[in-house]
């Protein structure tokens, strides 16, 4: 391609020739225009083309007969200049250049390749231009997002969500496990005052626009002190194994110790065996004997607080199903008895 010589080449050879392909159009720096006694319908503008970022974009203008020179043009950076590739950018490549079309393409399209795109064609009379405004779409991300949460029963909370997207993402909150279609925002913060045990749960925050959905989950965990079920007295016959269970709702698991009157009682202690599970805690007498009918605390105790509740361990009749509790004093009683028979 025949190049025109400009004054300015030994400052910048590269601007130097962006210069030269300007004169070369007849273009000033910025957006073509049309010179002396030039038509309207040189001078063309497309209607814009939407893409998806990571797309492949094809630009395609018209030839026509008698062209001398051709070339796509980025705002002031001429891409293509004829056959000549003049980006530096490896996604920029020529499709077809023949008498009839000029096409090249940009493939995984980002924001940044948006803007107006010029073909500019000269023919043996005049220049002609088309220019085509790139409008690139971004789907959400959620660039921001609030960690999961550990909070104590009865404090405020809140939720934060941001994400970027082109058009400008939606954002919405909602409880998503266990479900709770009244605990929702509309908006990147979800306020939760004064909360309790059961707003402990998965929230998902949602950034949507016209081409993609993103979702990301905070799981928020709510401490409370342990709450004790009531205790189930049990009967059992003597000689036999007798089970007395505990159970306790509560974050962080509460820990369980077992008690006799005011006596605590540690596994393994008279044959006694102490089994924690999580919610629940079982002690286990193996062979039931006299001593062991009474009273039993089973105490659940976290760091925010603790509970208990008592349970009877009390005489079952094999024979009759009826039951007695034993007091000590009933013990002292029954074997002062046993003793006054023998005699």
């Amino acid at each position: 391609m025949k190049m025109v010589v400009c004054g300015c080449c030994a400052a910048s050879w590269r601007r130097c020739v962006v210069m030269s392909l300007r004169l070369l159009f007849l273009l000033p720096a910025g957006l073509p225009v049309r010179s002396q006694g030039e038509s309207q319908s040189d001078n063309k503008q497309m209607d814009n083309i939407t893409i998806r970022q990571g797309e492949t974009l094809f630009l395609s203008c018209s030839q026509g007969d008698f062209v001398t020179h051709t070339a796509w043009l980025n705002r002031s950076s001429i891409l293509y200049a004829g056959e000549d590739k003049w980006s530096v950018d490896p996604r920029v490549s020529l499709v077809t250049l023949n008498q009839d079309e000029f096409t090249i393409k940009i493939e995984d399209v980002d924001l940044t390749d948006e803007g107006q795109y010029i073909c500019a064609v000269q023919t043996s009379s005049r220049p002609r231009t088309t220019s085509v405004h790139i409008i690139v779409q971004v789907p959400p991300k959620i660039v921001n997002l609030s960690k999961d949460l550990v909070v104590n029963e009865g404090s405020n909370v809140t939720l934060m969500c941001l994400a970027n997207g082109k058009p400008e993402p939606a954002i919405g909150w909602r409880m998503l496990s266990p479900s709770d279609d009244s605990l929702s925002s509309d908006s990147e913060v979800l306020e939760i005052p004064f909360i309790s045990r059961y707003r402990a749960g998965v929230y998902e925050c949602t950034a949507s626009n016209d081409i993609a959905v993103d979702t990301q989950t905070v799981e928020l965990t709510v401490n409370y002190p342990p709450s004790v079920s009531d205790g189930r007295d049990v009967g059992v016959t003597l000689g036999q194994r007798g089970v007395l269970q505990c159970e306790a709702d509560a974050v962080p698991e509460a820990d369980f110790e077992w008690y006799r009157d005011d006596r605590r009682i540690f596994n393994g202690f008279d044959g006694i065996e102490i089994e924690d599970a999580g919610a629940f805690s079982k002690l286990t007498f193996f062979n039931v004997s006299e001593a062991d009918y009474g009273n039993y605390t089973c105490v659940a105790m976290n760091k925010l607080g603790s509970a208990n509740t008592s349970i009877i361990l009390y005489v079952q009749d094999g024979n009759s199903g009826t039951s007695t509790v034993f007091t000590p004093t009933c013990l002292l009683l029954i074997v002062l008895l046993q003793l006054l028979l023998k005699f």
